[in-house]
């Protein structure tokens, strides 16, 4: 389909900033608008208003959420302010996006804590002096029972029901708690309250993000854009990227775990995070693309991917060390020198081979440990184990699941 035109000439510095946007993103809403906001911000060197709002359901920011964060730091370089906006209010109401069941809201205190590390972390890819953040407990607090009433008066039930996960859990008899109604009307309220000109969110976002130009236009304001960018698969290559499944790289994680987890993905899922977390060009992209495809080894690139990703969030002479030890590890068999070291008492003098793997932080649990067992992923000290049954006796061995859980264990 043709895109959108405009009726007065676009600048080319309007053309380019377009085109630094959209890259990557799944939908810019309208776009007519924010080439329309575009050139104005040119003409009057006004800086547009770019909010993202997180809450801080968890301590930790992955590479999934540094999708999103790019784009902000590429419109930092493009001269707009950033507004990063940490949902301190909302996170005690839960976004149920995406949810077939209701979340049950976050403690303050729970909320608070986490809030502590979010900006530290997303500070490693946005320019902490030309950030703004706020906290929508700032609005959201002095509104009271009255200013609830009034905001909800600006929107219907028969909309907030044609959310998907509404929809799908109000047909299938799911409960949806009313206080999750309330959740995407105050994150539209947040754009009322900051004045938005962008706002951005991954494709789950995207009802809310819409709820926010709705109230917009009700406050009399111009109404915001909505940019929503993809959602990144974790390292399984099926679901998104998430804690809760362990499937995600963390931006704090140790350099040589960042790397061994970069490298375990998929081929063509490597494509897939280098379209959107690689500061690479595109044309740069496709020509790497271009010399997979004419018989270079794919190696390369996830190596060349691993080591930007490990060069971002930590150095350069970080990821020149995790490729060596990486090297080391895999392809001569050499022992990770910082692996873990875990102590724990047996039992008769010994301890079944299940309990010391879940002891020692090498599965999940001890029906984890034992499948591990039957694929003949564990070795002791280079041996592989083989009988589920096995109980180690008292001493120190070193233990490895698959190729990058390691431990040193003393059993004692």
């Amino acid at each position: 389909m043709p895109t959108e035109s405009v009726s007065s000439p676009v600048p080319p510095e309007v053309e380019r900033a377009l085109a630094i946007v959209k890259r990557g993103c799944d939908e810019l809403l309208v776009e007519s608008e924010f080439v329309a906001k575009l050139a104005r911000s040119h003409a009057t060197d006004t800086p547009l208003r770019c909010k993202l709002g997180l809450d801080p359901t968890a301590p930790d920011i992955h590479l999934g959420h540094t999708v999103v964060l790019n784009k902000l730091r590429q419109l930092q370089d493009l001269g707009h302010t950033v507004i990063f906006l940490i949902g301190d209010f909302t996170a005690m109401i839960g976004d149920p996006s995406g949810r077939n069941v209701t979340r049950p809201p976050l403690s303050a205190e729970q909320i608070r804590a986490h809030a502590e590390t979010y900006f530290e972390q997303a500070a490693l890819v946005l320019d902490r002096d030309r950030t703004e953040i706020r906290y929508n407990a700032e609005w959201s607090q002095p509104l009271g029972a009255d200013g609830m009433i009034r905001l909800a008066s600006h929107y219907t039930l028969a909309r907030l029901l044609e959310r998907d996960d509404f929809q799908k859990r109000y047909a299938g008899g799911q409960p949806i708690a009313m206080h999750e109604l309330l959740y995407p009307l105050m994150q539209g309220y947040d754009s009322v309250a900051l004045r938005a000109d962008l706002e951005l969110g991954g494709t789950d976002q995207k009802f809310n993000l819409l709820v926010g130009r709705e109230l917009q236009k009700h406050y009399g304001q111009e109404p915001q854009c909505v940019l929503t960018m993809p959602l990144l698969e974790g390292t399984d290559g099926v679901d998104k990227m998430s804690k809760s499944k362990g499937n995600y790289i963390g931006i704090t994680e140790p350099p040589t775990e960042m790397f061994g987890k970069l490298m375990s993905i998929s081929d063509d899922l490597m494509w897939r995070y280098y379209d959107l977390l690689s500061a690479r060009s595109i044309d740069a992209i496709a020509g790497l693309r271009r010399e997979i495809a004419q018989g270079r080894n794919p190696r390369d690139a996830k190596v060349a991917l691993a080591q930007e990703m490990v060069a971002r969030f930590h150095s350069q002479a970080a990821a020149v060390a995790a490729l060596e030890e990486f090297e080391a590890r895999f392809r001569h068999g050499a022992v990770p020198e910082d692996m873990p070291a875990v102590a724990m008492p047996a039992t008769d003098g010994a301890i079944a081979i299940g309990h010391l793997l879940k002891q020692a932080g090498l599965a999940s649990s001890t029906s984890d440990a034992l499948r591990s067992v039957e694929q003949g992923a564990v070795r002791i000290d280079g041996q592989r184990v083989e009988d589920r049954a096995l109980r180690v006796a008292c001493g120190t061995y070193v233990v490895q699941i698959g190729k990058r859980r390691w431990a040193r264990v003393t059993v004692e």
